[in-house]
């Protein structure tokens, strides 16, 4: 206890007549487990100071220093009533009593979290825990230019800013290409008409500080940041190695979450699956090959295969949805149901086999075509892969709306998770 009876955070100054050594040691070892600990409320893994306890592997008395400190830093909130919101389950304590209750502060900072894709781009606000605090309408015209683009999704996050008066931590920016590193340019924004190696970390990074608005300014590609978000928040939860494959407004992309960590190649280039030959015979892709997953299985060769012109009203996403959930059963919509997902269940197949990935997650259409006919798709996989055969590796839809969105403030929310103290002294 310190003075005036309250547990000891982490940054107290202690005096050496004071416990000594023991207390020093006490909060520097607190310190270093203050990221740790962010992260396992911010992903919902300690909802307990109990839990927090047995998961950092530090003393009761350790485990209150860091939570007060994180509360001090207005991150999270401790809870010491036993009927309290703060979360679920765990008791601890002397002789049982209820553990203090952890949770995100609901009212602390937020990250700004920026999307572009080829039928328009959003802004949104987005707290610890993946939270969306706020969005602005998106918009549906996406210009040649990227620094018009970008200024204007920028823009619109900063007038959310300062509307909520929230501490902002920093901004991140998905794109529906793959992101070269360490430059950091986008090499083959093929859905957009912007140009081949577009420096876009370096326009968006421009375009939040003339904005005004503090810490790092970020950038990732699409599905690597919605696989990041639902590891973190959604359906991926728990999964050791994670495959997401996903189709937005056009295309389709993937992601691989190794160990909690994105895995993007030397360069980060790796899992671009929309490139997977899945039929030799078929439609020409962007790339240069024939019969591609990104033209076989997105939103646009769905309405193809059912005979649909697509209309300019809504985007081609929201188009093959609409189709699907209002004429599942019309022969021309079931036929091309199964022709789409046999194409998609043989990416996935030589995905499971390449891979050997212990979960499989869908987004966008695909989340779309799992629920339309589960068997027939964990029939071909099963078929067309060892180890689906031997494994059942479980194929799950996304759960989270706007998952990349939520990847992308994950993107800034990364240096505050790593080093609380640093991140926002």
């Amino acid at each position: 206890m310190n003075g005036n009876g309250a547990p000891p955070r982490v940054g107290d100054v202690t005096t050496p007549s004071a416990s000594g050594t023991a207390a020093r040691t006490r909060l520097e070892r607190g310190r270093g487990a203050l990221g740790p600990a962010l992260e396992l409320v911010h992903t919902g893994r300690a909802p307990t100071r109990a839990v927090l306890t047995a998961e950092l592997g530090v003393t009761r008395a350790t485990a209150g220093a860091v939570a007060a400190e994180l509360e001090a830093l207005g991150l999270i909130r401790v809870d010491s009533r036993p009927g309290g919101a703060g979360g679920t389950g765990g008791t601890g304590g002397a002789q049982g009593r209820p553990s203090h209750r952890l949770s995100v502060a609901e009212d602390g900072p937020v990250a700004l979290a920026a999307q572009v894709h080829s039928d328009g781009f959003r802004a949104a606000l987005v707290g610890l825990g993946g939270r969306i605090v706020a969005t602005a309408p998106g918009k549906v015209t996406v210009s040649a230019d990227p620094a018009q683009v970008l200024g204007a999704v920028v823009e619109a996050g900063a007038e959310l800013l300062a509307q909520s008066g929230r501490r902002c931590v920093g901004a991140g920016l998905a794109v529906p290409s793959a992101v070269a590193e360490p430059d950091g340019t986008a090499l083959n924004p093929l859905h957009l008409a912007w140009p081949a190696g577009s420096p876009v970390r370096a326009i968006f990074a421009e375009c939040v500080k003339a904005a005004g608005i503090d810490g790092p300014a970020l950038t990732g590609n699409d599905v690597n940041l919605a696989a990041l978000a639902e590891h973190r928040h959604g359906a991926g939860r728990s999964a050791q190695h994670l495959l997401c494959v996903a189709t937005g407004h056009r295309g389709v992309g993937g992601a691989l979450v190794l160990d909690g960590r994105l895995h993007s190649g030397s360069s980060g280039l790796a899992l671009e699956v929309g490139h997977l030959t899945v039929n030799p015979e078929g439609r020409a892709c962007h790339c240069g090959s024939r019969g591609c997953l990104d033209v076989e299985a997105d939103p646009l060769a769905f309405l193809t295969a059912a005979g649909r012109s697509p209309g300019p009203e809504v985007s081609l996403l929201q188009q093959a949805r609409d189709l699907l959930r209002d004429e599942p059963t019309e022969p021309t919509v079931r036929a091309a149901t199964e022709e789409l997902i046999d194409r998609l269940g043989l990416g996935l197949a030589g995905l499971v086999n390449i891979l050997n990935p212990d979960r499989i997650i869908l987004g966008g259409l695909h989340r779309e075509l799992l629920h339309a006919d589960p068997e027939r798709l964990r029939a071909v996989v099963a078929d067309r892969s060892l180890w689906g055969r031997s494994g059942g590796v479980p194929i799950l839809p996304c759960t989270l709306d706007h998952n990349s969105l939520v990847g992308a403030a994950e993107l800034a929310w990364q240096p505050v998770l790593d080093d609380p103290l640093g991140a926002l002294a």
